[in-house]
């Protein structure tokens, strides 16, 4: 896997990995910002590898994202599990995860029909980005770079994997109800049937013009699904003082304010958990670009990066996260790889 700045010749490094690695299938899509061993990056690749020895792979590539057929899509699915079970019979633990364009605004529906399919094994992923351009992102197949496309891993292994989501947000008194909106293009226009931005910036007692990505990390907005709260976090502003938000948004959706806990101290919490009875060797994280902005507002990005290395967390700054069904953001997302117990297992 191959996440990559959209500073890099993107274009030469599709070409040349599939060169360098023949035989080898390469994945991959540009960033809003890289995580490595060494926590937060920019301008950097990050690649990560698969050993044979503890891993099988199968990737399917999902192009058009919205004339998906979704029998074809299980069908691909279903076969792709069932190859890897005849290569690796003794192996019980599976996953899977989703490379998928940011900018496609497909994810919801993308995500719905592989639930379908994926029965009772866990599915993440993360929306590639292009820095904060949001112009045009990437996702990379086997030298091929595209967008308006998808790429689904299916992951069989001798490892222990736990697949987890965490956030630092809880719920606040202070609600508000979409009046107008535009779902397709994740566009809310009124807010408590007044003009979306304006509104939102009373709520927050800011003035309209302020309004920028730095507001939108501090001050996310959650819907609540049955008894859990998600982040439906804001992207930007349009000309027309419309919210463009993140994620699926509808006419109707109440949406709560949302206080965050000390984003540092949360982080350092959640993935001491994932360390109780034995540590993972590695944890593929999928991180929305809203919480490393909030950290840069805070000044709290080295102590992160510190918390993300400790806990040897690799991987990738998003548009947006994927957690079985659901399309989510300002969440780290990911799946926490255990070493097996025994060589012979």
């Amino acid at each position: 896997m191959l996440f990559a700045s959209p500073l890099a010749d993107v274009p030469r490094l599709a070409r040349e990995a599939a060169e360098v690695f023949p035989g080898i299938t390469v994945i991959g899509c540009t960033t809003a910002g890289e995580i490595t061993g060494a926590g937060y990056a920019s301008r950097e690749i990050v690649a990560i590898g698969f050993p044979r020895s503890l891993f099988v792979c199968d990737t399917i590539l999902v192009r058009n994202l919205r004339e998906v057929d979704n029998h074809d899509l299980s069908y691909r699915v279903l076969r792709a599990r069932a190859e890897l079970e005849r290569r690796e019979p003794g192996w019980q633990t599976e996953f899977a995860f989703t490379l998928i364009d940011g900018l496609s605004l497909a994810e919801d529906m993308l995500m719905g029909a592989l639930a379908m399919t994926m029965g009772p094994v866990p599915i993440f992923g993360g929306s590639a980005g292009d820095d904060v351009a949001f112009t045009r992102a990437f996702v990379l197949h086997e030298g091929e770079l595209l967008t308006d496309a998808a790429v689904v891993t299916l992951v069989r292994t001798r490892c222990r994997v736990k697949v987890f989501t965490l956030d630092h947000l809880s719920p606040t008194e202070a609600q508000m109800v979409v009046t107008g909106a535009d779902p397709a293009r994740r566009l809310v226009t009124e807010i408590n049937a007044e003009p979306a931005g304006r509104e939102y910036a009373r709520i927050l007692q800011k003035d309209p013009a302020q309004l920028d990505s730095m507001t939108f990390a501090a001050h996310p907005l959650l819907v609540r699904i049955g008894d859990t709260h998600h982040v439906r976090s804001i992207q930007r502003v349009n000309e027309d003082g419309h919210l463009v938000f993140h994620s699926a948004i509808a006419e109707g959706v109440v949406l709560t304010l949302a206080r965050p806990e000390p984003i540092v101290a949360h982080l350092e919490r959640e993935l001491g958990r994932l360390a109780e009875g034995g540590a993972p060797a590695s944890i593929l994280g999928f991180d929305c670009m809203l919480r490393r902005i909030e950290a840069e507002q805070t000044q709290e990005v080295g102590a992160l990066s510190r918390v993300l290395a400790r806990h040897g967390v690799v991987g990738f700054n998003t548009y947006g996260e994927q957690f079985h069904a659901t399309h989510v953001n300002q969440t780290l997302t990911g799946a926490a790889i255990y070493p097996p117990e025994t060589e012979d297992q």
